[in-house]
């Protein structure tokens, strides 16, 4: 039986967007890079890969660019100003991506990306490699939003669990690969190179996405919201700032960390007074009202946390407790990465007999019995041990992350798409922020601030963590148990048809 075609999805031309068709019968149902969306998957895939390796592959290269353009002590500011720049231009991006098209935002997003690679790659001191880590930053903003919006466009219900999967493929390779490349180049004493590499490929998934990705859109009047878009960039920009550099940069309990968080909160309170009054809200407030809404952003705001907490301790607990190899450490994370692309491809069959609650259960019980698991390690276990659990923990993930995103999809119709894709995407950034504060905060005072702590203190201070994201994961499955009970996505679908 062919699905139905939601509200956003195309069947007669699968590559483009047409958001005025609804009710279609679909009658090609391939997923793959040799279908006729396989050009526009292609260039998702790619740009899903950028972003994600851009994210990971300096960890490695960081002695050979200080030995070059020295500033080791502002280094770190790499990693926080790149993820920084995504998380706070994400929920803008997607309220544009519904006012003009999901094509010209991805192309802007993917022109700043390879602008700021460019620049990456001459830059002449650590300053200004930080500042064009922004830009780039800036277009990963618009691309992590985009290419999953526009998956969601271009493919149906029973599709998207499909495509989704090769996104999290590709995110999940290139979280692993980008630091062996970034080493490679390191050695080599080529670290400009890392981000040479964007640039043909920046070009070739532009192309792609010109040449087959078509949109029709309404013309319609519109009025950008731009003082709601500075007050939810600053705002969202000083709270991670403050999460991500409080009890590194300052002291939790200082003038900066408060001046930091109160200035976030008063311009957070005042963008909600700012959108409930304007006629065209940059991030629309029915976003925290509509209870699928809510309960897929808790999810993925806990999923953020969660995949933060593993891959910054698990490596942290199988070299510094375990006496492994940096490379064995890896691989062990590298197991989280196995199961959660093949739970995902195979969700949709699920999502589909037995709803999108049902599935992100099933997947958040083995989420809880992996994070449990891991208060079993200790300074006796073995390597293979914690992969084990990476992996059980990686299958569940695949089964909570891709039916609660589609979900929230699935509720509205095209014209709120972008905007709710966005809000799940930035959800999932707050809850990698916190989480970097949080556990921070919970091995720091389990090892009390040593430098280099012993095999069983440090093995105490990440089962502290373990703990914590033992509570996170019975968090996101309470947060799905809130989700609304439909029993079968059509159900969501007409939901999505009255809005």
């Amino acid at each position: 039986m062919p699905a139905r075609c939601i509200p956003g999805d195309d069947c007669d031309e699968p590559v483009t967007a047409n958001p005025d068709t609804s009710g279609a019968e679909v009658t090609r149902a391939s997923v793959g890079l040799r279908s006729e969306r396989g050009p526009v998957l292609l260039a998702l895939m790619i740009v899903t890969a950028l972003i994600a390796l851009e994210a990971t592959i300096l960890a490695t290269a960081v002695p050979g660019i200080v030995e070059d353009l020295g500033g080791f002590a502002q280094f770190p500011w790499l990693f926080s100003v790149y993820l920084l720049a995504q998380a706070v231009t994400v929920p803008i991006y997607g309220r544009l991506a519904d006012v003009f098209g999901r094509k010209k935002i991805m192309l802007i997003g993917i022109g700043l990306f390879l602008v700021g690679s460019i620049l990456c790659g001459l830059a002449w001191n650590m300053l200004t490699l930080i500042l064009f880590r922004a830009i780039q930053g800036f277009g990963a903003g618009a691309v992590a939003p985009m290419s999953i919006t526009i998956a969601g466009d271009i493919y149906t219900l029973a599709e998207r669990a499909k495509a989704q999967g090769y996104l999290a493929s590709m995110w999940a390779l290139a979280s692993v690969v980008g630091p062996v490349i970034g080493g490679v180049f390191s050695d080599l004493d080529a670290w400009r190179w890392i981000f040479a590499i964007n640039i043909p490929l920046c070009l070739l998934a532009a192309w792609l996405i010109v040449r087959n990705f078509h949109e029709k859109l309404e013309a319609r009047r519109q009025r950008i919201d731009y003082a709601g878009a500075v007050l939810i960039a600053g705002g969202s920009a000083l709270l991670i700032l403050g999460l991500l550099e409080g009890g590194q940069s300052w002291e939790w309990a200082s003038a900066p960390s408060f001046a930091i968080f109160a200035v976030a909160a008063a311009m957070l309170i005042a963008f909600v007074l700012v959108e409930r009054r304007v006629e065209q809200p940059i991030v629309p407030l029915w976003l925290f009202q509509r209870r699928v809404l809510l309960s897929t952003s808790l999810v993925a705001l806990g999923v953020g946390a969660i995949l933060l907490g593993l891959s910054s301790y698990v490596p942290t607990f199988g070299q510094g407790v375990l006496g492994s190899s940096a490379l064995l450490a890896g691989f062990a994370i590298a197991a989280l990465t196995l199961g959660w692309p093949v739970a995902a491809t195979n969700a949709g069959r699920v999502y589909l007999r037995i709803g999108f609650r049902g599935t992100a259960l099933i997947g958040s019980v083995f989420v809880v019995g992996g994070c449990a698991l891991n208060l079993l390690l200790g300074v006796d276990s073995e390597l293979w041990q914690v992969a084990a659990n990476c992996a059980i923990i990686g299958l569940g993930m695949g089964f909570v992350a891709s039916p609660a995103l589609i979900a929230a999809q699935s509720s509205v119709n095209w014209g709120e798409r972008g905007v709710v894709t966005a809000g799940n995407v930035f959800a999932r950034s707050i809850g990698s922020a916190v989480g970097v504060a949080v556990f921070g905060a919970i091995v720091n005072a389990t090892v009390g601030g040593t430098d280099d702590p012993s095999a069983p203190a440090l093995s105490a201070g990440v089962h502290s963590v373990f703990v914590a994201l033992l509570i996170v994961s019975i968090g996101v499955l309470a947060a799905i148990a809130f989700m609304p009970g439909r029993s079968t996505p059509a159900e969501v679908d007409r939901t999505a048809d009255a809005h």
